[in-house]
C-alpha cells in the first residue's frame, strides 16, 4: 500500500496544472500523478490525426502560471503537447508521474477518512491510499472511441479509420474519402485531408455552426510586442473571455439575429457556389449547443461539399477510404459532385 496526501489521475493539461498548484499552495503535502499511458499530454498526445489542434484559444486554455507566448491563438496538437511537457519538466512535476498506471477502482473508507485506489501497473494490481483523489482524466474512453454499428460494414471494400487511433502509415493522397460526422473533430480533420485527397465528402445528419477565426491573434500579437509578457497575457486572456461571453449572450438573447450573422459569415467564406443554408444551417439555435471554430484558411486543393444521408448507397470499383469522427452516427454515403469550396 502506497500512501500520499493527494492522488492525481491523468497527466494531461489539467493533471499538470493540478501538480503545479499542489506544489505551490500545499508544499508540505505529498502527491503522485497516475497516468495510464506512457506519455504526458493526455488528449493532446493521444490524438494524432491530420490538423489536430485546440478547440479553445490557448490564452484561455493555457496555464496562468506559464502563459502561452505564441500569437497562434488556435494551436496545433504538437505545439500544445510540447507546451504541456515543457511545463511539467520546468516545474519538476514530471518527477511525480507514474506512467503505465491505470486506475480501475476507488473506494472511500469513512472510518479512516481515506480513499483506497486500485491500480493496474506492470501486469499486477497495486493499491494506493490518499486523503484527496483528484480526477483529471477527462471524459474520453482512451481505449476505444465511439463506433456506431454501420449496416454493411463487413462488406465495405475500403478502409475505415477512427480519428482517435489514427494509423501512422495511412496514405490517403489521391483517394476518395468520406468523413462521417460534423463536429469539432470532423471540422478540424476535413480541410487537412482535402489538401491531398482526390475528393472529400462530409456526411452529416445535422450540421454544426462553424465560425472561421484568424489562426493568429493580431490584437494579441500587437499587445505582446509592446507590453510586458505577463500583462499582455492577462489582457489577451480577458479580451477573449469577454468576447466569448458577449457572443454567447447575443446568441441566447437574439438567436434569430445570431443565426443570420453566422450563416452570412459562412456564406462569405464559401462563395456563391455553395448554399450555406443547405449545408451549414443546424436544426438548433446558436448558443444551445456547441459551435465549431476553424482557423481561416485558403484552399489550394479541392475541399469539401457536405452531404446529408440518403437511402442510396455508393457503388464504385475503387471504394473510398472512410474516416469516422468520434461522434459519428450511422448513415450511408451518397455519391457527390466535385467540391467547389471550403467549410
Amino acid at each position: 500500500m502506497q500512501e500520499f496526501d493527494v492522488v492525481v489521475v491523468g497527466a494531461g493539461l489539467s493533471g499538470i496544472a493540478a501538480g503545479y498548484h499542489l506544489q505551490a499552495e500545499c508544499p508540505t503535502r505529498s502527491y503522485v500523478v497516475l497516468e495510464s499511458r506512457d506519455a504526458i499530454g493526455g488528449t493532446r498526445d493521444l490524438f494524432r490525426y491530420p490538423g489536430v489542434r485546440s478547440d479553445s484559444d490557448m490564452f484561455t486554455l493555457g496555464y496562468s502560471f506559464r502563459p502561452w507566448t505564441s500569437d497562434a491563438a488556435i494551436a496545433s496538437g504538437p505545439a500544445i503537447r510540447d507546451y504541456v511537457r515543457e511545463t511539467a519538466t520546468l516545474h519538476g512535476i514530471d518527477r511525480h508521474i507514474r506512467y503505465g498506471h491505470r486506475v480501475t477502482a476507488a473506494h472511500w473508507d469513512s472510518a479512516e477518512a481515506r480513499w483506497n485506489v486500485t491500480v493496474q501497473a506492470q501486469g499486477s494490481e497495486q493499491q494506493f491510499r490518499c486523503r484527496f483523489l483528484f480526477f483529471c482524466s477527462g471524459y474520453y474512453d482512451y481505449a476505444q472511441g465511439h463506433e456506431p454499428a454501420f449496416a454493411g460494414r463487413e462488406t465495405f471494400q475500403g478502409r475505415i479509420v477512427h480519428p482517435q487511433h489514427w494509423p501512422a502509415d495511412l496514405a490517403y493522397a489521391g483517394r476518395k474519402v468520406v468523413v462521417v460526422g460534423s463536429g469539432a473533430t470532423a471540422v478540424t480533420l476535413l480541410p487537412e485531408m482535402a489538401r491531398q485527397a482526390a475528393h472529400v465528402t462530409m456526411l452529416q445528419r445535422s450540421p454544426s455552426y462553424i465560425i472561421a477565426l484568424p489562426a493568429r491573434d493580431a490584437i494579441g500579437g500587437a499587445l505582446q510586442r509592446v507590453l510586458p509578457a505577463r500583462l499582455a497575457y492577462h489582457l489577451i486572456r480577458w479580451k477573449n473571455i469577454l468576447l466569448a461571453t458577449a457572443l454567447y449572450q447575443v446568441a441566447r438573447r437574439w438567436p434569430a439575429s445570431a443565426k443570420r450573422l453566422l450563416l452570412k459569415a459562412a456564406q462569405s467564406q464559401l462563395g456563391p457556389g455553395i448554399d450555406a443554408r443547405k449545408h451549414l444551417q443546424p436544426r438548433y439555435d446558436p448558443g444551445t449547443s456547441a459551435c465549431a471554430s476553424r482557423p481561416t484558411l485558403t484552399c489550394s486543393a479541392p475541399c469539401v461539399r457536405a452531404r446529408r444521408p440518403s437511402s442510396r448507397t455508393r457503388s464504385s470499383a475503387s471504394p473510398p477510404a472512410a474516416s469516422a469522427s468520434p461522434r459519428a452516427r450511422s448513415s450511408k454515403p451518397t455519391s457527390s459532385s466535385r467540391p467547389r469550396g471550403c467549410s
